[in-house]
């Protein structure tokens, strides 16, 4: 009886030890990393906090006290009373960035200085995304609400690519100097606006964002407006309508008959009297109704051969629309 009390105990030990020997590698195994991977800690580093200079533009002002960065003090980014300006957050650091390294780190020997963090100019120059990302932070609303996905943004260009930010003047934003800005891109429309018939560009009645929005826009082409009519009818309000007799060019897109940033024909258009009307009418188009093909009635066929200084609208005066009951083919 005893010798079976023994044998019983001694089996029940082992079960208990082995089964404490197994949770307790089961625990190492679960709290080990896998082979080939690093710990990680339940919480991850917080990220170090940039570190701006203590005496603000004043430190910048040591090195930069003359030239164009000086006169970054009298443009309104640096209205220090305004809470929402640059100057009034971390100074010159609110758009370059803490640049502590920048400051405190003498070049070596026939080196340069480090860059700050965000460089707007030059050789050394930010990408643009880096770039836009400063200028968004405070310019994102208004008529740059639009800027992401455009044509200007899905094409690298950073803002200070058009804008001068350390002056008084922003060459961009001025109706004399505007253009010269959007012509070292756009070159060929700076052709046109040499031609015979143009906008009044040149002679600074006229600029670029009169009927484009550079940074954005839900219409074609950058266009201020949803459709091209719509931008057009900003100046030419008489064309708009409506109209008891609309003429369907006018109503669908200007830019069928016209090109507005200049043409060598008079009013903008593509193509001389009668040639750019018979691209529509001629007689064997359907829309054509009566063409001007010389088998046609003679008050058409003579245009056929010849076109006068204004030809077809000699007599289609109102070619844009009217409101005459017998107004039908344009004549009042």
């Amino acid at each position: 009886m005893k010798a079976r009390t023994w044998l019983l105990s001694l089996v029940c030990g082992v079960v208990f030890l082995f089964a404490g020997a197994t949770a307790s590698q089961a625990a190492d195994t679960a709290g080990a990393p896998e082979a080939g991977t690093t710990a990680v800690s339940d919480e991850a580093a917080p990220a170090a906090e940039p570190v701006y200079a203590a005496r603000g533009a004043d430190s910048c002002m040591r090195c930069h006290d003359k030239g164009t960065p000086l006169n970054m003090l009298n443009t309104a980014h640096a209205m220090s009373g305004d809470s929402r300006t640059p100057f009034a957050q971390h100074a010159c650091e609110s758009c370059h960035g803490a640049s502590g390294e920048h400051m405190g780190t003498p070049p070596a020997p026939g080196g340069r200085r480090v860059s700050p963090a965000v460089v707007f100019k030059g050789d050394r120059k930010s990408p643009p995304e880096v770039i836009n990302k400063v200028c968004i932070t405070c310019h994102e609303n208004g008529m740059r609400m639009n800027w992401k996905g455009s044509q200007h943004q899905s094409n690298d260009i950073a803002c200070t690519d058009c804008h001068t930010l350390h002056t008084t003047k922003d060459a961009v934003r001025s109706k004399q100097t505007q253009p010269t800005v959007c012509f070292t891109c756009h070159a060929e429309q700076r052709a046109d606006s040499y031609q015979y018939s143009h906008h009044p560009i040149r002679e600074g009645k006229v600029v670029c964002s009169d009927c484009h929005n550079p940074h954005g826009s839900p219409g074609p082409k950058l266009l201020k407006e949803v459709r091209v009519t719509e931008t057009c009818y900003n100046c030419h309000a008489e064309k708009r309508g409506p109209f008891l007799w609309e003429h369907e060019p006018v109503h669908e897109d200007c830019t069928i008959c016209h090109n507005p940033h200049g043409s060598q024909n008079a009013r903008l258009l593509k193509e001389k009297q009668p040639f750019l009307c018979m691209d529509c009418h001629d007689a064997d188009n359907a829309m054509g109704g009566y063409g001007v093909n010389p088998g046609q009635t003679p008050q058409h066929g003579k245009f056929y051969y010849t076109s006068g200084d204004r030809s077809c609208i000699n007599c289609h005066s109102q070619i844009h629309g009217s409101n005459s009951p017998s107004g039908s083919s344009f004549f009042r």
